[in-house]
């Protein structure tokens, strides 16, 4: 869906094959449910926008797979989400998506991409509770959206949206009306009020709104007046999502850069874990999210090594899911995993009421 910058997280060759079509069958595979199986929505379970799977999946530490959302179709449904890039548990059992679609040239699409372009709240049962867009249609105006990576939930229900081909980050209610915009709809640049390909946002304690500005190169925080209030460009390639730690350090997805680092205010890198060093990576993996946890580790969405990592601030990876630089959609295995969150564990992002 770039238009401006070649899509360094969906061009590359992907194991998305025509088993996709037969995807839903394959969740027998799936451990079956039993006393010993972790609950839905357990404090401590894994959430993962499992990108190039089409789906969105629960899991537990153990590796079950104790919830999952879409039916594995490249083609957006009341069932069916494709490519998302992000996930997150919100108040009420429910799942905030970002239907994010895949663009041309991915293989096992059509040629011409498949556009998702909605923001999904569902149930556990399942069901589409709310949704801003509309499936398989980009756009502008009123309710559209283009390639939306990225979804934050607010108090008061409202939800921050990147939406990253129409070059913005958006605030909409529950009645789906803009309350806040930044960036110039569809219009890129580097200056006040302009973004190129944002990738993530997160509401900070101040008020501000931290950003990801991947084309940019850089990340921003702006107040709601649209004002720069800090930005940070030191090093970084593509920066693809950005939160503020307790400490006031920024921890980064440096896509481009195949890590994961943690700066402090004047830009110096304080942390950082290069996932293309470890064993069985993939040349270029870039990882695609961040998370640092209450215990101090940081959950690693290592895109295109196909994993969802745990490390430790010594660089140890403590939990896996998926195998490292093989894509699969059979239990155990991931393909390009864009988002990934512990459930219960918002340190250093905007925490869902309730959580």
């Amino acid at each position: 869906m770039r238009s401006i910058l070649v899509d360094r997280r969906r061009l590359l060759p992907l194991a998305v094959t025509g088993a996709l079509i037969a995807f839903a069958a394959l969740w027998v595979v799936l451990s079956p449910a039993s006393a010993a199986t972790p609950a839905f929505n357990q404090k401590g379970n894994v959430l993962i926008a499992d990108q190039f799977n089409n789906r969105v999946i629960e899991v537990a530490k153990n590796g079950h797979i104790v919830w999952h959302f879409g039916t594995g179709s490249n083609v957006a449904g009341p069932k069916s989400v494709v490519a998302p890039n992000d996930a997150q548990r919100i108040p009420g059992g429910r799942t905030l998506i970002a239907g994010t679609g895949a663009p041309p040239g991915v293989a096992g699409y059509p040629a011409g991409g498949a556009p998702d372009s909605r923001v999904l709240i569902v149930n556990q049962a399942g069901k589409i509770v709310w949704q801003y867009g509309k499936a398989g249609v980009t756009g502008t105006g009123a309710n559209r959206l283009n390639t939306p990576v990225q979804a934050t939930y607010l108090p008061g229900g409202r939800i921050l949206i990147t939406d990253q081909a129409n070059a913005r980050v958006i605030m909409v209610n529950m009645a789906k009306k803009i309350v806040w915009q930044y960036g110039q709809t569809g219009v890129t640049g580097n200056g006040t009020n302009q973004l190129n390909n944002p990738n993530s946002a997160e509401l900070l304690k101040n008020g501000h709104i931290l950003i990801a500005d991947e084309g940019n190169n850089r990340v921003i925080e702006v107040t709601m007046g649209k004002k720069i209030a800090w930005s940070d460009a030191t090093g970084l390639s593509a920066p693809a999502f950005a939160s503020r730690l307790p400490n006031g350090h920024t921890l980064i997805a440096d896509g481009g850069n195949n890590r994961a680092v943690e700066v402090d205010r004047s830009g110096m890198t304080v942390w950082s874990y290069d996932t293309s060093a470890r064993p069985g990576s993939v040349a270029s993996p870039a990882p695609s999210q961040a998370v640092r946890l209450k215990n101090g580790d940081t959950l690693i969405s290592d895109q295109f090594n196909h994993q969802v990592i745990e490390v430790t601030r010594a660089g140890n990876i403590l939990w896996s899911y998926g195998q490292v630089g093989q894509a699969g959609h059979v239990a155990g295995m991931l393909n390009a995993p864009y988002g990934a969150k512990v459930i219960g564990d918002y340190t250093g992002l905007t925490p869902p009421t309730g959580f």
